[in-house]
């Protein structure tokens, strides 16, 4: 998916001097012509923005504010490009939330070099985010999706793929109750016929792996007449 760049253009003539040159490097150039229009382009999926800190006859000041506006409504990499050079302004939009402060003036390859060290770190960040959410814990039960591991108080866990499964769908969903059925069909993805016997082999498997003492499980826990949970 091609990377998208939000340009809001007022003074500078960045989508001029940019668009080509962005594009070619195979990102998706998406431009403001105005304020409202930046906002509206927003709800979009964008990954970078290249903000004009000029709002027309309102002053840089105003501008700064706009850059504290756009950093509540999202989180990706705004670089600021300004006919202003006042050293002022430059700290006050890096204050307000830029990632970046660069004159109009600039070397458009240099700008080009300061977008992708921006996407970079971004995605970056993004991806050890996204990492993070399937690092799954209870207690000193931790499930490591990203390297499908599982460890017990610092202690490795062997599992079969299907204990795995097992046990990552009921971390995952932590302090509920699912019966027999409902993890089989949730695992094989198939209607549960008989499916009692073989959820409870692979229960006391899990169990004997991850307990210090199966018969009072800390983690895998029953709910007698009604099924399974952890914690």
């Amino acid at each position: 998916m091609r990377k998208k760049i939000l340009i809001y253009n007022n003074q500078t003539q960045t989508a001029e001097k940019m668009e080509p040159l962005l594009m070619g490097e195979g990102f998706e150039c998406l431009v403001a012509a105005n304020v409202s229009e930046l906002y509206e382009k927003l709800t979009q999926e964008i990954h970078l923005m290249l903000v004009d800190v000029e709002l027309n006859d309102k002053g840089w000041d105003k501008g700064i504010e706009m850059i504290a506006s756009l950093r509540r409504k999202s989180s990706v990499p705004v670089i600021v490009i300004s006919s202003q050079s006042a050293e002022t302004a430059k700290i006050m939009a890096l204050e307000a939330g830029a990632d970046d402060y660069v004159t109009a003036d600039c070397n458009p390859l240099e700008l080009l070099a300061r977008i992708k060290s921006q996407l970079r770190r971004y995605l970056q960040l993004v991806n050890m985010c996204t990492e993070v959410d399937r690092i799954y814990k209870v207690d000193g039960l931790e499930i490591n999706d990203i390297r499908r591991t599982v460890t017990v108080e610092g202690r490795n866990v062997k599992l079969t793929p299907i204990e795995y499964k097992i046990l990552r769908f009921l971390v995952q969903r932590q302090g509920k109750v699912f019966s027999n059925s409902q993890i089989y069909e949730n695992i094989w993805h198939m209607q549960a016929i008989g499916a009692d016997n073989t959820i409870a082999v692979h229960i006391r498997h899990i169990r004997e792996k991850i307990e210090n003492n199966p018969k009072e499980p800390r983690y895998l826990k029953v709910v007698w007449g009604n099924g399974y949970k952890v914690g």
